[in-house]
């Protein structure tokens, strides 16, 4: 993966997305920004190439910024995802779709409730089937942290049966600023959702913002 590589970010506009999008857009990716609304999307490119001059920053709908992406990130709230990813499906065959999706049911978010395929992420890859290279990531990094700027005391978990997919995403983790770590198969994804539930609450009780994961022991950022 090289930085000319198109993301796009459906949910480009929420939280989580659009901090994924500054950070890619100033490593030199190309960035398309995908929401239901086209207008809403382009307003937010434009603020973001006013802030970093040098970035390709665009606006789509969902589908079309999907038809345009060589990688699909997929940033949305878990009650949203299913309609997206059947929008998405006649486009992305292929394509490296990221779901950064959490299974949060609400108001209990800090419990875990996993959905009845087990993860967001293979709920994605049944919906998309084979064709798609599904793999999750981006659940255990808060929005916050990725605005701070710098270096992100965090690691991200990279889940997913298409190996050379995991390390395409791998290097993105690493992009932002965060450390990606190989979780192995897309079924591991389990771990890294129900995560976010734990560290909600861990937000919560010790009234910090952001905890995030810090697996120890590694030297490199993927295994050998």
């Amino acid at each position: 993966m090289t930085g000319r590589a198109t993301i796009a970010i459906l949910g480009g506009t929420g939280d989580l997305g659009s901090a994924l999008a500054r950070r890619w857009a100033a490593a030199g990716y190309r960035i398309v920004l995908g929401s239901r609304a086209k207008e809403k999307a382009e307003a937010a490119a434009k603020a973001l190439s006013a802030d970093i001059t040098s970035a390709s920053v665009t606006g789509e709908d969902n589908l079309a910024a999907a038809r345009t992406a060589d990688i699909v990130v997929i940033a949305v709230p878990y009650a949203n995802q299913e309609v997206i990813l059947n929008e998405i499906k006649p486009v992305v065959s292929g394509k490296i779709i990221v779901d950064a999706v959490v299974p949060l049911v609400p108001p209990k978010v800090s419990v875990v409730q996993l959905p009845p395929d087990g993860s967001a992420a293979q709920g994605a890859q049944r919906l998309l089937g084979d064709g798609a290279r599904v793999v999750s990531a981006f659940h255990n990094v808060a929005a916050a942290k990725l605005l701070a700027g710098g270096t992100i005391d965090c690691d991200v978990l990279v889940c997913g049966d298409d190996k050379a997919a995991r390390d395409s995403v791998i290097e993105l983790a690493n992009a932002a600023g965060t450390r990606g770590i190989d979780g192995g198969a897309l079924a591991n994804s389990v771990a890294a959702e129900a995560l976010t539930s734990v560290l909600i609450g861990i937000n919560r009780r010790y009234k910090v913002n952001g905890a995030g994961i810090r697996i120890t022991g590694i030297p490199t950022a993927q295994p050998q």
